[in-house]
């Protein structure tokens, strides 16, 4: 069994993607599975079981990297092809059965559209597969939890600004989470590259006891030091779905974004959203409290 699993170039799509992969992994434990995705999503799938190769897909001006791919794939017979990028290369390869998603934007969340392609009701929730070194930089990087110390991870970075929360907002944030857990860590998440880093510098300069857990590990270690954390706070980004992938409970903040579409999906997931339509709410109109009041009780519901 060959499966040919085309997803996205953006990280938190990709992620999103996960739950019908592992469907798929879980169907077919010995199929061996080629992933195409974007250079930034790649490192998802590194120890994925059953994982054949990644096809990464570097943009190319005329769409010449869809060229490039087909020309990565059509030498082999495949059993499978799910196309989340709705392509037409799906229908020029060699293959058995072809799942292909429709392109345009369309209501409801995503990973319901997701899973609706695999006739899967309700849709799986993603997941991450991480390996023992992983876990390993997860435990020599974050600190051990203990009652009434919980770390607490802060994603103060997006890749589109107009989603990015205030980041003066992390000091009297953190203030009021202290105030009821007085022994709290606070470990800062941000992506490599410069943009990310200067976004979260701010934050880490306010919290100066911060771990900082950024810009210098693999999307798999950085999912395992996720899973390590009591509770994600940050903006609609990778970092937000990957913190619920990894099963950490995740409080994702949205301004001219749609929860609607994107809000983090997970077993102990909530958001909060700016006042105004949705779509069009600048985010710094969420306030502090409004952020504080719902981590808050979110934390009170694992932490009891």
């Amino acid at each position: 069994m060959r499966i040919l699993f085309i997803t996205a170039t953006r990280l938190g799509d990709a992620v999103l993607s996960t739950g019908i992969l592992n469907t798929l992994i879980q169907q077919w434990p010995d199929a061996r599975i080629t992933v195409a995705c974007g250079p930034v999503a790649a490192g998802l799938f590194s120890h994925m079981p059953g994982l054949e190769r990644v096809l990464v897909m570097r943009k190319r001006p005329y769409d010449l990297h869809w060229l490039d791919l087909w020309k990565a794939c059509v030498p082999t017979r495949w059993d499978m092809t799910v196309d989340l990028r709705g392509s037409v290369i799906s229908f020029v390869l060699r293959s058995g059965r072809r799942f292909v998603m429709r392109g345009g934007r369309r209501p409801g969340r995503r990973v319901g559209h997701l899973g609706a392609l695999l006739g899967l009701s309700p849709a799986p929730h993603p997941t991450v597969w991480l390996n023992d070194a992983d876990r390993l930089t997860a435990a020599q990087t974050i600190p051990a939890p203990s009652p009434g110390a919980p770390v607490i991870a802060l994603g103060p970075t997006a890749n589109w600004h107009g989603k990015v929360w205030p980041t003066e907002n992390y000091l009297p944030l953190w203030q009021q989470i202290t105030a009821d857990y007085p022994h709290a860590r606070a470990a800062i998440f941000y992506g490599p590259g410069t943009q990310e880093a200067e976004l979260a510098q701010p934050v880490l300069h306010a919290l100066p006891d911060a771990v900082d857990a950024g810009g210098r590990f693999s999307l798999t270690q950085t999912a395992a030091m996720l899973a390590s954390c009591a509770l994600y706070i940050g903006n609609d980004s990778g970092l937000m779905h990957l913190a619920a992938a990894a099963g950490t409970p995740t409080l994702g903040l949205f301004g001219p974004s749609r929860a609607s579409e994107y809000a983090p999906t997970g077993a102990l997931t909530r958001w909060v959203e700016a006042p105004g339509p949705e779509g069009q709410a600048p985010i710094a109109g969420l306030s502090v409290e409004c952020v504080a009041n719902a981590a808050l009780a979110l934390l009170h519901q694992t932490q009891a």
